[in-house]
């Protein structure tokens, strides 16, 4: 089901009024979610879906996943969220996977920026080049 522009319009509207200091605050969100649950406006159910989707993305621009083969040690991981932090500032959350199929190197994923230095990428892009060459 598509999302008419007042609707749109209307999640965007609650999207931006669910910030406090510059920040989601998930306290507004529960709030604002409940609100609209309970009046029913006409197309509720999708502008709560577009609602928790605008969330969902702000939450994902704000956590990165660094997978790496090997655990990294605390220097390394240190090192990595700080770089992390000096471009998306200080608000990053950081989650460590050990994803041994990477062989080495390091996949980073901040909301839709995937930033990927494994061997196995590089053994992959290797195998589509030689395939159509």
């Amino acid at each position: 089901m598509k999302l008419d522009k007042d609707s749109r319009k209307l999640s965007k509207q609650l999207f931006q009024a669910s910030f406090t200091d510059g920040k989601l605050d998930e306290g507004k969100v529960r709030i604002i979610a409940k609100k609209i649950a309970d009046s029913k406006p006409r197309n509720f159910v999708g502008i709560l879906k577009d609602f928790q989707r605008q969330v969902r993305l702000d939450v994902e621009k704000h956590h990165a996943v660094i997978e790496s083969a090997q655990p990294l040690d605390d220097a390394m991981s240190k090192q990595v969220v700080d770089g992390l932090k000096a471009k998306y500032g200080p608000s990053i959350s950081s989650e460590f996977k050990v994803t041994p199929d990477l062989i080495g190197g390091l996949r980073i994923k901040i909301g839709s920026d995937v930033f990927d230095s494994s061997v196995r990428s590089r053994l992959d892009r290797l195998e589509t080049n030689l395939l159509h060459a």
